[in-house]
């Protein structure tokens, strides 16, 4: 068991483990397209953290590869501290939106630079529910049964977006985007 509890991307690491071997390469990539939308992980994060589960007998790294990449599978120890981890209440969430960092002292701000950031952004939160939207219309009918935990973190995703947006659309008029051809969220 390691010393201290798991932190919640060495946990993330080792849920994907359950999946089978991976390399750190793999992990990244796993990690960007499952759970890029909301949680933030970088490369160097996942290497350090499993050097510390290996260390820790939590992972097992297998032989070397082509290119020197080498895979990790997780221990019977990992599977335990992995379900110790899953028994924990989750921690609050924090919302870190450096946007409205710039929104709240945006007095400070030439008032058509605050509009092109808010617009950028507001572009990429449409763009990113319109990937949202894409992915939940290619599901199957029984996705609820077959994988109903995806399919709840798409709905909440789905959800966020849209909140974002309707919150962009009624920002004070000294503040709306700049027109970008933005509809606003109906």
């Amino acid at each position: 068991m390691p010393d201290r509890p798991l932190n919640a991307t060495a946990a993330s690491l080792l849920g994907f483990l359950h999946d089978g071997p991976m390399t750190g390469w793999d992990l990244v990539t796993v990690a960007q397209q499952r759970i890029g939308a909301f949680w933030s992980l970088t490369q160097s994060q996942v290497y350090r953290e499993l050097t510390a589960m290996a260390a820790a007998g939590l992972v097992r790294a297998g032989e070397r590869g082509r290119r020197d990449r080498q895979p990790y599978e997780i221990t019977e120890a990992g599977r335990r501290a992995f379900t110790e981890w899953t028994a924990r209440p989750p921690a609050d969430e924090t919302i870190r939106f450096p946007l409205l960092l710039t929104v709240l002292f945006g007095r400070h701000l030439p008032p058509e630079r605050l509009a092109g950031y808010l617009g950028a952004h507001r572009a990429a939160h449409a763009a990113r529910l319109a990937d949202y939207q894409a992915a939940a219309a290619a599901l199957p009918p029984e996705a609820d049964e077959i994988e109903p935990y995806a399919v709840a973190t798409l709905r909440f995703g789905l959800a966020y977006e849209r909140a974002v947006l309707e919150w962009f659309d009624a920002l004070p008029q000294p503040l709306r985007p700049a027109a970008g051809g933005e509809e606003p969220v109906t």
